[in-house]
């Protein structure tokens, strides 16, 4: 395969002109960007419009965890919302022909704007800016959890019920198949959420991997905004403080979770499993980088320092989970 790790570069140029000539024109370019820790992210040119290839990871993962076609079927679904996504273009099953990638992939427009992932990236705004771009990103995710599935066509992408459930269940399952070693932190704060699974008040879509970090930024340094949320690959129907949760582990600030609670229309939640359930799961998917790094099959810089954040964060999510054990919201 040439071009790029895991991305034959000339097999989605004549894909591209086969398939969607209206936005085919010189020979392609493509880079691995920054972007989700597992689904591999292209950013590519030389298309009539800049481009985003998305494709599984280049070694074994649990697959319902890197589906490309759920990721595609959401984006696609949440266009025309109050909800900022890029422009789906395609979902290929590539897995004979191995023209392009050798998986299912799917492409989108490259939506305008920056990732801003460190804090010297935050450099170039001021801080009523940052603060308007934080509450921004609170009221999109209340914006999200309020969008009803059906009336976008993704009343059958999960099951409500149950969903804590299945969620613990699944992660489970993915660390079970990431074990390179002992991890008896991680292990004890699962068994910790197993035996105090809060009852959901009400459900919707979850992202799964909701943070700064996976949206993009666009404006002047005293106005940013959201452009368009990015890294779908997790997102299910299930209980909308998951994806809360998520956000209070990166973001400890509790003026975000009241401008979530006050655009959702919802009393401010005890958010203590959530946030447990936030530093697992994040957890597990580090030990999973970890184990590909490990076998060589994991593309980008930074992966050698994965595996070591792992015991410390479950030791967060362990902590936050011990300080009480809420029965109903």
């Amino acid at each position: 395969m040439t071009g790029v790790p895991g991305l034959d570069v000339a097999g989605l140029t004549a894909w591209l002109r086969e398939a969607h000539a209206d936005l085919a024109g010189d020979e392609l370019t493509a880079t691995v960007i920054a972007g989700g820790r597992s689904n591999l992210t292209y950013s590519v040119d030389g298309a009539r419009i800049p481009l985003i290839v998305r494709r599984p990871p280049l070694g074994h993962v649990l697959s319902s965890a890197h589906d490309m076609r759920r990721e595609h079927r959401v984006i696609s679904a949440l266009a025309g919302t109050a909800v900022p996504v890029p422009r789906a273009i395609d979902v290929v099953d590539d897995t004979a022909a191995a023209q392009v990638t050798g998986t299912v992939f799917f492409v989108m427009e490259r939506a305008p704007g920056r990732v801003l992932a460190r804090r010297e990236q935050n450099a170039g705004y001021t801080a009523a800016g940052l603060r308007r771009l934080s509450l921004d990103l609170a009221r999109h995710l209340a914006d999200l959890h309020a969008v009803d599935p059906t009336a976008v066509g993704l009343g059958d992408f999960g099951r409500p019920d149950g969903y804590l459930e299945r969620q613990l269940a699944t992660w489970r399952r993915q660390l079970d198949a990431s074990r390179s070693r002992e991890t008896p932190v991680l292990d004890a704060l699962q068994s910790r959420l197993a035996d105090g699974i809060p009852v959901s008040a009400r459900s919707g879509i979850v992202h799964g991997d909701y943070r700064l970090d996976n949206a993009l930024v666009v404006g002047e340094a005293d106005e940013p905004r959201i452009s368009a949320i990015l890294d779908w690959e997790m997102a299910t129907l299930g209980d909308p403080l998951v994806d809360l949760g998520i956000f209070s582990l990166y973001w400890n600030i509790a003026e975000l979770v009241d401008a979530y609670a006050e655009r959702a229309g919802i009393a401010v939640p005890d958010l203590r499993w959530y946030r447990a359930f936030a530093a697992y799961k994040l957890a597990v998917i580090l030990e999973g980088i970890h184990f590909r790094y490990q076998a060589g099959d994991t593309v980008g810089e930074g992966f050698d320092r994965m595996g070591a954040l792992v015991e410390p964060l479950a030791r967060n999510g362990l902590d936050t989970v011990r300080a009480g054990t809420q029965e109903v919201h």
